[in-house]
């Protein structure tokens, strides 16, 4: 078995890794310090295909495979997993799906803008009682003589500071759960919706974080992605491109963290010696090295299948699952690794510390892929 990149994988991946290192790395303490959404980093990645690279090149994107995308985002999340974060949503959760289930007017209104970077996406799906229970949607999407009106209230929803558009999911069919949801594309100017700011969060600082309440919002009919009971197959769809991407990013994290600890045993002395000298972090090193490279196949046979099947459902879910908690189990060693060199605030390995444990959380947490995988290969 022969497990390598085609040339084109290759030459994109070294791109980005460049584009990664030379842009992004430099402005990540100060994004995730001022906690502040960083726009010209993503006018660069739109400048570079970064925020439509799956989409087909007919409608503006980069019409490239999902390997490469996955390469992408896990080289722009060895730099800042902020960054690696915005693109996933504006690539994996918007243009997508709309890619996959929006009309040709659909398609032509929303998805070269998306594509190019002339406008940003967001995915309002998550609720306060709708988060691994993703289909007890209480927002409500009420039918009228117009089309639909909105009414609820989204949370933590990625992007949403700055993008233009949102796809918002409400229950059709309140009480119906799954049965009964619809995708609205919803420009998030539209008169009743109101952003609302974040608290503080832990990590991934500057993600553009806010709830959106809406209150009698009014869109037209054809604002429907796919049917009106169609919306709760849409996000799962979504979420399979999601989690891939959630992996790479993981990856990336993880990585940068291993990278770091390798970097600082080799120079840092104890006892008269380098500590990469001592059995004790040599094993740390050792563990995480063989735990990201695992899961780092996982991924990449998940981002395979992104590309060959529909659903790739359970190999998302374990690539998700294996390298967001191999990264977390690479930045906790890293740490202990920097003792209290690394534990202060501002230091790398404090914040990928920081931000790697959102990757076990959103888009499905780890209990959630853990019950995916469970109900796949039990049948």
């Amino acid at each position: 078995m022969i497990l390598e990149l085609d040339e084109q994988q290759a030459a994109f991946q070294q791109e980005i890794t460049a584009f990664a290192a030379d842009i992004v790395a430099p402005r990540a303490p100060a994004i995730d310090d001022s906690d502040r959404f960083p726009r010209d980093i993503v006018a660069a990645m739109a400048a570079r295909g970064l925020l439509g690279v799956t989409i087909p090149r007919e409608h503006g994107g980069a019409g490239r495979d999902y390997v490469s995308y996955a390469l992408a985002l896990e080289a722009l999340a060895h730099a800042s997993a902020v960054v690696s974060v915005i693109a996933s949503v504006n690539n994996s959760l918007v243009a997508e799906p709309i890619a996959r289930f929006g009309s040709d007017s659909q398609k032509q209104t929303w998805l070269r803008r998306l594509a190019s970077g002339a406008m940003l996406g967001a995915f309002a799906l998550s609720e306060e009682q709708a988060g691994s229970d993703a289909a007890n949607q209480q927002t409500v999407a009420r039918l009228d003589d117009h089309g639909y009106v909105l009414n609820g209230r989204k949370v933590w929803v990625a992007n949403a500071e700055a993008a233009e558009l949102a796809i918002v999911f409400a229950a059709t069919q309140p009480g119906s759960r799954g049965r009964g949801v619809g995708a609205f594309l919803v420009p998030l100017d539209t008169p009743g919706i109101t952003r609302i700011a974040q608290g503080d969060s832990l990590g991934v600082r500057g993600l553009g974080c806010v709830d959106l309440e809406l209150k009698e919002v009014h869109v037209g009919p054809d604002a429907l992605l796919g049917g009106p009971a169609d919306g709760f197959h849409v996000a799962m769809w979504a979420l399979d491109g999601g989690r891939v991407a959630i992996a790479a990013q993981a990856l990336g994290v993880g990585q940068a963290a291993l990278d770091a600890a390798i970097a600082y045993a080799k120079q840092h002395q104890a006892f008269g010696q380098p500590i990469a000298n001592f059995q004790a972090i040599q094993w740390m090193l050792a563990d995480s090295a063989t735990e990201l490279d695992a899961a780092r196949m996982l991924m990449l046979k998940a981002a395979d299948a992104r590309t060959r099947t529909d659903r790739p459902t359970l190999e998302a879910a374990m690539a998700k699952l294996a390298a967001s908690e191999a990264a977390h189990h690479a930045a906790d060693r890293a740490l202990q690794v920097f003792a209290s060199h690394g534990y202060r605030r501002g230091t790398l390995v404090e914040r990928l510390f920081r931000d790697v444990r959102a990757t076990e959380i959103y888009q499905g947490t780890s209990e959630v892929q853990r019950m995916v995988i469970a109900e796949h290969i039990l049948g």
